[in-house]
Parts: structure tokens; C-alpha cells; sequence
């Protein structure tokens, strides 16, 4: 006995189980969430402000600035690994008292996070108050060890985690030299996001190129210029950054160099690895630059997200250091990624890749403390991989021009014509 014609369209005109989801993450979120929300960050933020080794890596920042304030240069401390002009950030927070600087640093790390967050939302579309964009802070907040880390150290990378989505905010909307601009103020306050220079050479934009590298330059000669001494970042900083950590930092740094030699490879084979997976990951940077998306509704915006990503996971596959918290550089963008479909967070490989670094997953004793690097390698390694597949495989089909009977011939198969603009800009 077959069904009624009718039957059959109702059937097939109803929505997926997966566009149910996307819509009903696209609606406003409720005011008890944002409330919630607001209250885990800030209870975040506080409860960090009472612990007693909150701020360990921006004190080293600060002491630097109490150094130049002293007459003494920054760079006699071998642990102060930045730029000149970083110093000259520093100074503010070194006329705060500290008991002050105790509740306004967690408070600024979580204000940086919520900025590169709210950077990649806008990048992608995505509606502000949605449940995505008020639920996904809260999950990280609880669930993602590293932002925990980040908040309770106060380390500089909060400044690239928020200038990287901001910059390419600016750089969607053919703003490249704002783009430079911002890029180069972080780089002022940590060399972190000078890979993605090379996201300006690939966009050929060579005004906000030059702009991301004087505006650091210019500072950091200021900054030597009021310092004594600042010879020292060549001749002491920068040996002591090229040999890798000491017994201080390197239980916790997660670059395969680093890790691999501890499970019993060699020095020299870690390197040789480190540099295929990061030669890897620049052909993957190429091939993912010059292939356009043909989501509904994107205008670059993945491609410009996932080739600053790869940027990013490819330095840090060989840099010395690489802790935990470098991830945050990427992670908001990936997320906010996901509003597109066929994106690397609507696959279950990209959350298993970010499994290691859960805080609520039950690791073995032995994974646990000074062996944490091991769970971040395989954090990055993971990303990095499934970044560099995405972008090297080939999902283009080639067809040859379509001729028909009494009809002139076609210069381009029907699949391939262009899509109409989509009506409305909203991501979901």
C-alpha cells in the first residue's frame, strides 16, 4: 500500500534534525542565560583574584617595568623574554598597587578573552545575544583547563587571543592597514602574531603589512632608548630563547621539541618532525588561501579564519616555548566557525582533538602536573592535523563545457554557476 503524494511532501519538507539545532541555537538566548553567563565568568575571575599565585607570568611583565622605573634595564632578568616596547605597556600596571592589580588582572584576562570572542561573532554574523554566543563562553569558562590557566597567570596571550579576531574583523571589511595596526600593537605587547604577517603577503596588502611591523619596531627603539643597557635582549634574551626552556618552564612547554625528547626521541629527530608538521601546515596555509569557499552565505570569512589558524598551529609546532594557553589564540575563531556548515567544529574529530585538555576528563596520575605537556602536544599536534588535511584535500570537481542539441554551447556546468546572494547576513 503506497503513501499519498502529500504525505511524501511532508515528509520531505521537514527541516533536518541538524537545522532544528542551528535555528534554535540562532534564537535569543534567555535573560536567566545571560545572567548565568555573566556570573561563571566574573565568579571565574574572582575566585582567581583569591588564590595565592595568581599573576605569576604577568609579574614577570611588571617587574620589567619596575626595572626601567628603577634605572635598572629589564633584560639583567633572563626570564623576561619580550620586546622592548612591551616594557613601556607595562608601566600602568606597574603604578597600580598590587592589591589593586589583584582583582583588575583576572578581570582584564577575562575582558581580552570576551573581546576576541565577540571579534569572531561579528566576523561570522553570528547574533550577538544568540544561545551560541552566550553559551560557549560558559563552556569554556568550566570545561577548557587552558582558559582557567590563562586567567589564573595572567599571561600576554589574552592581548593576541583578542587583537588576532579583531584583525581579521577589520581585514573582512578591507581594512588591512587597521588590521596592521592592531597586529602590531600586539606584537608591541608580545612577538606572538608575527606569523600572520604572512596573511598579508598572501592578501598582497603590503600598506597593512608595513604598518604591523614598524608600529612594533618604533616602539621597541623607544623603549631601548629609555632603558639602559639594552643590548642585552641580543646578547642574553635571545640566546636564552633560541636554546629553549630551562628545568623552570619546560615540564610545561608543549612544543613537540620539547615533549618528544622527554618520551625518548631524539633532540634532532623531534626537530626534523616538528618541522614536517609545520612545513605541512604552510602548504596547507597555500592551498587554503587560494581555494574560495562555496558555503551559502560565506564571504571569506572561513578562509580568512582557518588560514590565520593554520598560521598560528604552524608556529607553534616549532616554537620554543608552546604552553597550553596558545590555543586560546585560535580557538575563539574556530568556534565561531562553527555558525558555517561543513566547518572543522561541526565534525566530532575537532572536539575529540580538544579532549586532552578538558578539565573535567579523569587523566592518569602520571598525565597529570609536570607531564600536562604531553596532553597539550596532543591538543595542538591534533588541530594542526585536521586544519592541514581540511585544507590540502581536494574537494573541487572539474567538468567540461555542456553541449546539446539545437541549444549554444555552455562555457561553465550548471553546478558550478554562482549562488545568489543570500538575503540576510546572519550566520545561522
Amino acid at each position: 500500500m503506497g503513501l499519498r503524494p502529500g504525505i511524501w511532501l511532508m515528509k520531505w519538507g521537514r527541516p533536518s534534525a541538524a537545522g532544528r539545532r542551528t535555528a534554535w541555537l540562532a534564537e535569543p538566548a534567555p535573560r536567566s542565560w545571560r545572567a548565568v553567563s555573566l556570573l561563571v565568568l566574573v565568579g571565574v575571575a574572582v575566585s582567581t583574584s583569591l588564590r595565592p599565585n595568581w599573576g605569576s607570568d604577568n609579574a614577570f611583565v611588571v617587574k620589567a617595568a619596575d626595572a626601567l622605573l628603577s634605572g635598572v634595564s629589564p633584560y639583567e632578568d633572563k626570564r623576561f623574554l619580550y620586546l622592548p616596547s612591551a616594557v613601556l605597556m607595562a608601566v600602568p600596571e606597574a603604578l597600580v598597587p598590587r592589591e589593586v592589580l589583584r582583582w583588575l588582572l583576572p578581570l582584564g584576562m577575562t575582558g581580552l578573552m570576551g573581546v576576541g570572542w565577540w571579534a569572531s561573532l561579528r566576523l561570522f554574523a553570528v547574533p550577538l545575544c544568540s544561545r551560541f554566543a552566550v553559551a560557549v563562553p560558559v563552556l569554556v569558562a568550566l570545561a577548557y583547563k587552558p582558559y582557567a590557566n590563562l586567567v589564573l597567570i595572567g599571561n600576554w596571550t589574552a592581548v593576541s587571543a583578542a587583537a588576532l579576531p579583531v584583525a581579521l574583523l577589520l581585514a573582512h571589511r578591507r581594512s588591512w592597514v587597521a588590521a596592521g595596526l592592531v597586529v602590531g600593537l600586539a606584537i608591541a605587547c608580545k612577538p606572538m602574531l608575527v606569523p600572520v604577517g604572512l596573511l598579508f603577503v598572501l592578501a598582497r596588502r603590503w600598506r597593512g603589512l608595513a604598518v604591523a611591523v614598524l608600529v612594533p619596531a618604533a616602539l621597541s627603539l623607544v623603549g631601548a632608548l629609555l632603558m639602559p643597557s639594552p643590548t642585552l635582549f641580543f646578547t642574553k634574551t635571545l640566546p636564552f630563547l633560541f636554546q629553549g626552556q630551562d628545568a623552570y618552564a619546560l615540564p610545561w612547554d608543549a612544543s613537540p621539541i620539547a615533549v618528544l625528547p622527554r618520551l625518548g626521541v631524539p633532540e634532532p629527530v623531534a626537530v626534523v618532525l616538528a618541522g614536517a608538521g609545520a612545513a605541512a601546515a604552510l602548504c596547507g596555509v597555500w592551498r587554503r588561501w587560494r581555494r574560495p569557499d562555496h558555503v551559502d552565505g560565506d564571504e571569506g570569512q572561513l578562509r580568512l579564519a582557518e588560514t590565520a589558524s593554520m598560521v598560528m598551529l604552524a608556529a607553534f609546532l616549532v616554537s620554543r616555548p608552546s604552553f597550553d594557553h596558545y590555543l586560546l589564540v585560535v580557538l575563539p575563531l574556530l568556534l565561531a566557525s562553527g555558525s558555517r556548515p561543513g566547518s572543522m567544529p561541526r565534525s566530532p574529530w575537532f572536539w575529540l582533538a580538544l579532549a586532552p585538555q578538558a578539565a573535567l576528563v579523569p587523566w592518569p596520575s602520571e598525565l597529570a602536573h609536570k607531564r600536562r605537556a604531553f596532553r597539550d602536544m596532543t591538543a595542538l599536534c591534533g588541530l594542526a592535523a585536521l586544519l592541514a588535511r581540511r585544507a590540502l584535500r581536494s574537494d573541487r570537481v572539474t567538468l567540461g563545457p555542456v553541449t546539446t542539441a539545437g541549444s549554444p554551447p555552455r562555457t561553465e556546468p550548471e553546478c558550478a554557476a554562482t549562488p545568489a546572494a543570500s538575503a540576510s547576513r546572519t550566520a545561522f
